[in-house]
């Protein structure tokens, strides 16, 4: 697939086999720290497995769970905000930690942010845990971009 086909970015030979800002590998760990799960306002999406496994760890029922933390979205599910934007989970510290969504999990490896150098440098300056912790390598980095894409259909 070439750059100039529509979904260049989702072809998996393409993403491997070409040079990034990251090729060396990018240190990450999260400080719980409420910088992605506080403000502005944003999309979590939630699939089905993921909806069931934090009703679960809550203790409730997946209907009352969907009705008291989900809203829609198109035709799937985003965790709800309080008229602040901060994650509704979000209590000094993640309160479905264990079993949040992947999206959740593979931030800030989102491919918005590594589009760029310059996306990523500016995404470091809100979070303190880029720099810091284990070092992701390349691989792992493109896995994560290619399950999101999967999973909840990010083109």
């Amino acid at each position: 697939m070439k750059p100039d086909d529509k979904n260049w970015f989702t072809d998996p030979l393409y993403l491997r086999h070409r040079g990034y800002f990251f090729d060396r590998g990018l240190s990450f760990e999260c400080r719980q720290c409420g910088a992605c799960c506080t403000g502005a306002p944003g999309v979590v999406y939630v699939n089905k497995k993921e909806i069931a496994l934090i009703a679960r760890y809550l203790h409730m029922k997946q209907d009352g769970f969907i009705r008291k933390y989900l809203y829609p979205v198109n035709d799937r599910y985003s965790i709800g905000e309080d008229s602040e934007g901060s994650c509704l989970f979000y209590r000094n510290g993640c309160i479905i930690y264990p079993v949040r969504p992947d999206q959740c999990k593979t931030y800030p490896f989102w491919f918005k942010n590594l589009r760029s150098e310059k996306n990523w440098q500016r995404i470091s300056r809100s979070c303190p845990g880029i720099g810091k912790g284990r070092r992701y390598q390349k691989e792992e980095i493109l896995s994560m971009i290619e399950s999101l894409s999967s999973a909840y259909k990010l083109q």
